[in-house]
């Protein structure tokens, strides 16, 4: 759904606008932060011309190097990242920052947004310029990874107490492989926060008051890639253990082939020598040759069946 969100300072609140033509009839020093979402090109163009500004589109946005995902010009700072969304799918997100205003244009509702606009809403004195929300934007973000990841610690943990021996299949391969990616989605997404939140301490876009938040940012997302390391981890001796299980399965069934086939090679030899046909066969004249035949077979398998049983191979 194509919105606009305006969000300006009056009489000490931040309100919200969502019409250009209110942009272009107040003060422009009242604004603070202007979202759009998945709206038209006509509307990036109208926005463009009256704030002298760049806005990507969504190709761009994606195909952009991940070393020009932070530029700074003169008066503009601009910052590209990739959003996680619940399915694991990425939105790029494009941050403007330009004379205290900030502008992000994006193409999905997003949880970090809306979070937010709850923070700004409740204290509006905390956010008096756009790089302000940049900063909240960013901290709320990284408080949602932290989220996904302790709820893909959980699947993980469920999954290592529920891998047996009799669970040991394909489906539960294939579970292993689709954490392992999320995992590593989940790693990229932050790793990508880290490299903007790094660059904007550098940045003189960036108010000095707001650069102990950004430190401390950077240190959260520290924690979740040595979190996130300890999940590849798991994940790997999972994979190990799930490989031991199929080894033991396989030698299983080799014992058992190989057990078989030692038990009825005595009476596979006595069949084949009185199957010979030979004229001097002592036996082949005899009435008990043939029941006298049949029990040396059952006895000799029987023998090695004892003998496994003996040396406790069965």
């Amino acid at each position: 759904m194509a919105e606009v969100k305006l969000f300006y300072h009056k009489d000490g609140i931040v309100r919200l606008s969502r019409s250009l033509d209110f942009l272009k009839s107040n003060p422009i020093g009242n604004f603070l932060w202007i979202d759009l979402n998945d709206v038209d090109e006509e509307v990036e163009n109208e926005l463009e011309d009256f704030l002298k500004i760049y806005i990507q589109e969504e190709e761009e946005m994606i195909e952009i190097e991940m070393s020009s995902r932070y530029i700074e010009t003169n008066d503009t700072l601009v910052v590209n990242s990739n959003f996680l969304l619940s399915n694991f799918e990425t939105d790029p997100v494009s941050f403007i920052l330009k004379n205290n205003i900030l502008v992000t244009v994006r193409g999905e509702e997003l949880i970090s947004f809306h979070e937010t606009v709850k923070k700004i809403s409740a204290n509006p004195r905390n956010y008096p310029t756009g790089a302000h929300v940049l900063v909240a934007l960013l901290e709320t973000r990284v408080e949602y990874d932290a989220d996904m990841i302790e709820n893909m610690t959980q699947k993980i943990t469920q999954l290592s107490n529920s891998l047996s021996l009799q669970e040991a299949d394909a489906e539960l391969l294939s579970e292993i492989k689709n954490l392992q990616e999320k995992t590593m989605m989940l790693r990229e997404n932050i790793i990508d926060k880290q490299r903007v939140v790094s660059s904007m301490l550098r940045s003189e876009f960036i108010p000095a008051e707001l650069q102990p938040k950004l430190t401390m940012i950077i240190k959260d997302i520290n924690s979740l890639v040595e979190h996130i390391k300890f999940s590849f981890d798991r994940l790997d001796y999972l994979q190990d253990t799930f490989l031991g299980y199929v080894n033991i399965e396989q030698n299983k069934i080799i014992k058992i082939f190989t057990i078989v086939s030692v038990i009825f090679m005595p009476p596979t030899l006595i069949a084949s020598i009185y199957g010979m046909n030979f004229d001097i066969m002592p036996e082949l004249h005899k009435k008990w040759g043939y029941p006298g035949a049949i029990l040396l077979m059952v006895l000799s398998s029987l023998f090695i069946l004892y003998y496994f049983k003996k040396k406790k191979w069965l």
